[in-house]
């Protein structure tokens, strides 16, 4: 058997710029963390050369072709296996949180795959390839921001180039600097699960549009800001950056928030918040906040109709945790 462990992520500035309507023609920029929640992934042969899965569902098919999950069947045809292997996924937080588990999961498969076939992919490699299947193959209308945040892991500044590359360049902080940083993020579950999909798809029409376009240049703008602050060690400006990064994406569309979402925005920052946004595309998901921590007490009283959610930075990217298999 071969298991995986892959980080989802928890994205602070630039969301959107990921995405090939708008990086086509200006860089895009996202700031964003890996976080100690995680995606498992395990693979192994299976004996009668049939193929399951089990994720959400469980699929028991004769060979690749037939499989209805269209990552995994996207995958297992890039590699080049038509049957006899078992999959079985599970993780930390469900699906449609806003964390980059659908990225998750296809890296996370793919790590798998790569060890199972005795391939040497690096992070870079990975990520690339996990791109390929969800936006090129599934024709899913999402960003790159995820896959690479999954693989390489730790705090980075993504750029998105109008060639397709991306250059990812590590934060690097003081380590006290850092903490204070992660002790500074207050979480909040919001909202039901979501798909992505819908609302990124108009998401990206919009991007075509210059009035968007410029809303999404001022929040690629702040990320540039947020990775120089933070690669300065500096906290000072974090919070405003998020809270201006937060009211810019709101315009891109009016499905990304909605009331609920802004009352709880509004409650928070009058009891201490800096700043903050909602993770993932939108109207669900999980709410950060950042705050001093000694006003975190406040604004978890304040917000007594949610609880909030203890998640911490990861330094690690996808990774094999086992392998006890020959491979194929």
């Amino acid at each position: 058997m071969i298991l995986t462990r892959t980080p989802f992520r928890m994205s602070f500035a630039g969301g959107g710029s990921d995405i090939s309507s708008f990086y086509d023609e200006d860089p895009g920029q996202v700031v964003s963390t890996a976080i100690d929640k995680y995606l498992y992934v395990s693979l192994s042969s299976k004996y009668d050369k049939k193929i399951r899965l089990s994720y959400s569902i469980t699929e028991n098919v004769n060979n690749a072709e037939e499989i209805n999950h269209p990552i995994v069947r996207e995958s297992l045809k890039e590699f080049g296996i038509t049957n006899g292997i078992e999959i079985t996924s599970i993780a930390d937080i469900p699906a449609g949180s806003g964390l980059g588990s659908s990225s998750a999961f296809t890296v996370g498969l793919l790590n798998a795959l790569s060890h199972y076939l005795k391939l040497d992919l690096d992070k870079y490699s990975l990520a690339e390839k996990s791109c390929e299947i969800e936006i090129n193959r599934c024709n899913e209308p999402i960003g790159k921001q995820d896959q690479f945040a999954s693989s390489f892991g730790g705090l980075n500044s993504f750029i998105f180039c109008s060639d397709g590359t991306v250059k990812v360049e590590p934060i690097l902080m003081d380590p006290e600097k850092l903490l204070m940083f992660q002790d500074s993020i207050i979480v909040f579950p919001i909202g039901d699960k979501r798909s992505a999909s819908k609302i990124l798809e108009k998401q990206t029409r919009n991007l075509y549009t210059q009035e968007k376009k410029l809303l999404m240049r001022k929040m690629v703008q702040l990320a540039s800001e947020l990775k120089i602050e933070l690669s300065n060690n500096s906290l000072d400006n974090i919070g405003a950056i998020l809270h201006e990064n937060w009211l810019l994406k709101k315009q891109l569309q009016k499905e990304i928030s909605n009331q609920p979402i802004d009352d709880a925005y509004q409650i928070a920052i009058k009891n201490g918040a800096q700043g903050g946004k909602l993770l993932g595309a939108g109207s669900s998901g999980f709410l950060i906040f950042y705050a001093p921590p000694e006003k975190h007490a406040s604004i978890k009283t304040s917000l007594k109709h949610l609880s909030s959610y203890d998640l911490r930075f990861s330094s690690n990217g996808s990774e094999l945790i086992y392998n006890d298999s020959n491979g194929i």
